[in-house]
């Protein structure tokens, strides 16, 4: 890679970072379900609730047009089905890119695109193996067609990523996984793309309730634990989950890689074995977790860097597969109505609390990010031209 190729991706890192920088509370858009409303009306819920980031799990094209011009800012997902292929050749990658990113902006504001979900610590090992080829395929075709300053690049990462995350300061990546982590971190950290955690009190309860306080997932009042070797003491589970990553990231060489929490939630119903899987919960979890995110701080380890998170998720979706804690993660019914009420208003109204039924009409427009792409143009054409 030539030094111009180097600067310009150093400089396109900072610059994008410099724009996302503002928020912290943005919500997974899931759509497997055959109930939920469509597009159209989702942009309308989520203007009314005041939520500018989403991320979805695909490049629905359908999804891309209803948002044109809703101001909402969208990380797209590019599947584990196609990394192989995207991970052969650059030319595949420009491809997906020009069909599913380039067409739509920059009236819809796509802001990112997530390679792959939970590939590393999952059971396809063929898939370890192409994630970072893909990773690499896709930023190169960003980088051709000149979208790097508006589109970043992550990974989505689940917690089996870690062979230990308690205390904290003990978390250190799966041995297995440390050859096929360091590259990816290594390019993350070249062109400036942030840690993607899919962090979960709900399951880490779940799993064990006899030892784990459920205040302490919960962000209730509870004696909480301290971490002796950094001396730091948590009051709840979700800042350890995401301190426990910043650690790990310091012990593999990246201590100054963000971390941004890709999926976050509680389920509201579950299974007789699902502990903790109860509306009350859920409503408690969503609504704590929201007033610690608009308070734009960090956690004890990173206290001055600002936490952002995808709460998981829009909607209850009734066709996934497996426990039924994962068809009842929604902020919102599949009528649109809300699941509890932490302040949101939904389509229509819920018996879960009073709310009033919004209109389906453009609530308004946000910023256009053509302003962005003419600027970052003109950089460039001022750093050939020297």
């Amino acid at each position: 890679m030539t030094t111009f190729s180097l600067f310009l991706i150093f400089f396109c890192g900072i610059f994008l970072n410099g724009v996302d920088a503002g928020w912290t509370y943005g919500v997974n858009y899931g759509r497997i379900a055959d109930n939920i409303p469509p597009p159209e009306s989702v942009v309308t819920l989520l203007k009314a609730a005041k939520i500018k980031n989403i991320r979805i799990y695909d490049a629905d094209h359908g999804v891309l047009s209803a948002f044109k011009g809703s101001g909402i800012e969208i990380v797209v997902g590019l599947g584990n089905e196609y990394l192989k292929d995207i991970s052969v050749g650059e030319d595949r990658a420009m491809n997906w890119i020009k069909e599913n990113v380039q067409a739509f902006l920059p009236d819809t504001h796509i802001r990112g695109i997530a390679v792959g979900n939970e590939v590393l610590g999952g059971t396809d090992v063929e898939l370890w193996e192409v994630l970072v080829p893909a990773v690499k395929n896709v930023y190169n075709a960003l980088y051709r067609l000149q979208l790097t300053s508006i589109v970043q690049v992550s990974s989505p990462h689940s917690e089996a990523v870690f062979a230990n995350s308690f205390p904290p300061s003990s978390c250190i990546f799966k041995e297995d996984i440390v050859p096929f982590m360091k590259p990816l971190l290594e390019f993350f950290n070249l062109i400036g793309s942030p840690f993607f955690i899919n962090a979960y009190p709900f399951l880490a309860y779940k799993n064990d309730p006899q030892h784990i306080d459920i205040d302490y997932a919960l962000f209730k009042k509870n004696k909480g634990i301290f971490d002796s070797k950094t001396n730091l003491h948590y009051d709840n589970m979700f800042d350890a989950q995401v301190d426990a990553a910043y650690i790990a990231l310091e012990k593999a060489g990246y201590p100054k890689m963000p971390v941004i929490v890709s999926e976050t939630g509680w389920a509201s119903h579950g299974d007789e074995n699902e502990a903790g899987a109860t509306l009350k919960n859920a409503r408690t979890y969503n609504q704590n977790l929201r007033k610690k995110l608009m308070k734009k701080k960090g956690t004890p380890y990173r206290p001055k860097t600002v936490v952002r998170a995808y709460i998981f998720a829009l909607f209850n979706e009734n066709s996934k597969p497996g426990p039924t804690s994962e068809r009842n993660f929604g902020l919102f019914k599949a009528d649109g109505s809300i699941s509890y009420n932490i302040g949101f208003t939904g389509l229509k109204p819920s018996s879960a609390a009073p709310s009033s039924l919004l209109s389906f009409k453009n609530l308004g427009f946000g910023c256009s990010y053509s302003m962005i792409l003419t600027a970052s143009s003109a950089v460039l054409m001022l750093i050939l031209a020297s």
